[in-house]
């Protein structure tokens, strides 16, 4: 900050926001002297570093008051009313539940009975019910009046305060396939093999015939006659 910062030149940053680019740090400091502010190295990893014209003051409290926020713990307040508390009274239980729910925590409101007051308890859902009336800007009802042995209860939230639900994640779809670009034509399907036929069953072979039987000619009683040879032909001259 101012004559800390050791490096020169830096990218300047003016109180509104403005941009003044790369300039010598010297002259960075004297236009943070003539606004009566101070010169922030805000990003000291650049190159050239990055600075800035603000009130370093007012930048730490507001750098602390945001951390309080983020560690800020809710809390339970309770009020307490009679069903014979005056007006004025209801009023300053009102301011003081104002302020508990804009600073974030949850108020419970409760009408206390005694002896004789509990046959007139319709007075004291009178004085919650117009309570409610009157704090129904800054926050919302998680539970409403009810009895609670002696005495009304309700339980108020500041607004903004429901935790919206986290979306179900569902599971990615399957990416499709590309379609094939114009022209080209389709990868023909795989030929479906044709089912089987299943074979005859074997035919048994037929039993081979018997040779004839030699005729043999009837018993005559006579011996065979012979034939003689044939006799050769001449030879042609």
């Amino acid at each position: 900050m101012n004559e800390q910062i050791r490096i020169s030149p830096v990218r300047l940053i003016g109180a509104d926001g403005e941009q003044h680019g790369i300039v010598p740090t010297m002259q960075a400091m004297d236009m943070a002297r003539e606004l009566g502010l101070d010169l922030v190295e805000i990003v000291p990893t650049e190159r050239p570093p990055v600075c800035k014209i603000m009130d370093y003051g007012k930048h730490k409290y507001d750098q602390s008051k945001k951390a309080h926020q983020k560690t800020h713990q809710q809390k339970l307040k309770e009020l307490r009313v009679r069903p014979k508390t005056g007006t004025h009274d209801i009023e300053t239980r009102l301011n003081q539940a104002r302020d508990f729910l804009k600073h974030g925590d949850k108020v419970q409101l409760k009408v206390q009975f005694r002896g004789r007051e509990m046959q007139h308890i319709e007075e004291g859902r009178r004085i919650i019910d117009g309570m409610l009336e009157q704090l129904q800007d800054v926050c919302k009802v998680e539970a409403p009046p009810r009895m609670e042995g002696k005495q009304m209860t309700a339980l108020l939230a500041p607004k903004g305060t429901t935790t919206a639900k986290k979306p179900e994640k569902k599971p990615d779809p399957k990416p499709k396939p590309p379609p094939p670009p114009a022209g080209e034509a389709k990868p023909a399907a795989p030929p479906t093999a044709a089912p089987a036929t299943p074979a005859a069953p074997p035919v048994a072979a037929k039993p081979a015939a018997a040779p004839p039987k030699p005729v043999v000619p009837p018993a005559t009683g006579k011996p065979p006659t012979l034939q003689p040879p044939p006799k050769p032909k001449p030879p042609v001259a």
